[in-house]
């Protein structure tokens, strides 16, 4: 477990780590496999009422065939997490390898501005459930919360996906964790 105050290294560890430099070791070990993980790397679009938002999210995977299942991993100290728990509705949208930039972009909660429809300066039309869809994204879904399962720190959000579409060609390379500098997780 972690060290009082929530500092230090994260349990449980294996037999072989015993020491406390042992554990500081693994813990870095560990971190360092899990970012080797392949993810892509996402806008997630929410709304809730007239608040919006965007945010790059990485944690994301298809969990169903049938239905048609997206589970996404959000922080619960987002903002997003916030409108996505209260609206119950977000979007995925793909980026292109060559818009990167985008993604640091919505780091941090953006400045939403309904007149010109935009999110920090990029245009946006709202998906059938009202969030945001980004429109310079290759692919979107537009999705229903189902579940919400608390997970650590996070909550992993179920959703249906109840619309979609590309804007760009089908083969447009799309962004990955692997194409940027930037690290979450592990």
């Amino acid at each position: 477990m972690a060290a009082p105050g929530g500092t230090g290294p994260i349990g449980p560890f294996p037999s072989r780590v015993e020491s406390d430099e042992d554990r500081e070791q693994y813990d870095k070990l560990r971190r360092r496999v899990l970012w080797s993980l392949p993810y892509g790397l996402y806008v997630c679009g929410s709304r809730a009422g007239d608040r919006r938002n965007a945010m790059t999210i990485n944690w994301v995977t298809q969990l169903s065939f049938e239905p048609k299942l997206v589970g996404i991993g959000v922080e619960r100290s987002a903002f997003t997490h916030e409108l996505i728990a209260e609206g119950g509705v977000f979007t995925l949208c793909t980026i292109a390898r060559d818009d990167r930039a985008i993604v640091r972009k919505f780091t941090k909660p953006v400045e939403v501005d309904t007149t010109a429809r935009t999110l920090n300066g990029f245009g946006f039309h709202d998906g059938a459930t009202g969030a945001p869809v980004l429109n310079q994204a290759p692919a979107w879904l537009d999705c229903e919360v189902r579940h919400a399962v608390e997970v650590g720190n996070h909550t992993l959000f179920i959703g249906e996906v109840v619309d979609c579409g590309f804007q760009a060609a089908e083969d447009t390379p799309v962004l990955r964790m692997e194409d940027t500098r930037m690290v979450y997780g592990g």
